[in-house]
């Protein structure tokens, strides 16, 4: 686990550094910025692992920073640390290419277990995919076209292709991307999610079994 380095965006001096003594005591490697023009400078200079990222800075907000690094390649999973729980500000961070989200003031065992989810979501990214799925790029092809999926996209993709015709279970998605337990995990972010993927992919390829999951469908 000492190989994961995990940058910490965060502005709040007291938070920022109980997060770089909690990563360090479950051995990963933290790195913290105060602001988005510190964490641009980091990323320039060094490859991290998983982004803690605060929405809230006082150069800027969290979503939009995201949005750049997505455009700009950035491919490592983003974890949204946000004071409010609303559902459009939860559909905001999603939406804008981030993995997930916990919300102030959290657990430290919800936390970290989201931060071992995601890396671990990160790891099966690269396990052999069907042919029109690209792990390395985040793609999937369509129709001829390549479309570019975030993380949590391409592992929610890949986890239903895989057990193509066979109904998936919303309890086993949970499970299979987010939390080893599935105690941490707001429901409506799958349905995000998944909604999102249809978006991209077609609504047709995935179908929704009303109170059980989902079940893809090669059309």
């Amino acid at each position: 686990m000492g190989s994961y380095t995990i940058l910490i965006v965060e502005d709040d001096a007291f938070l920022r550094d109980g997060l770089t003594e909690l990563l360090k005591r479950e051995n990963y490697l933290p790195t913290a910025a105060d602001s988005l023009r510190s964490a641009k400078k980091l990323l320039t200079a060094s490859s991290f692992s998983l982004v803690l990222l605060d929405v809230m800075l006082p150069d800027g907000t969290g979503f939009d920073f995201c949005t750049e690094l997505r455009s700009q390649g950035f491919e490592a999973p983003i974890l949204f640390l946000t004071a409010c729980d609303d559902e459009l500000q939860v559909v905001r961070g999603l939406d804008c290419g981030g993995d997930d989200y916990v919300t102030k003031p959290f657990k430290l065992r919800e936390l970290t277990s989201r931060i071992r989810a995601l890396l671990r979501r990160a790891e099966r990214a690269t396990e052999k995919q069907p042919s029109f799925l690209n792990a390395e790029k985040l793609t999937v092809n369509v129709n001829g076209e390549e479309i570019l999926l975030t993380p949590t996209e391409f592992q929610l993709l890949s986890v239903l292709v895989k057990n193509a015709g066979i109904i998936v279970p919303r309890a086993t998605l949970l499970e299979r991307i987010w939390d080893i337990d599935g105690d941490f995990i707001d429901d409506n972010t799958l349905t995000v999610h998944v909604s999102r993927l249809r978006e991209k992919i077609g609504k047709d390829r995935i179908e929704t079994v009303r109170g059980v999951g989902y079940r893809y469908t090669e059309k």
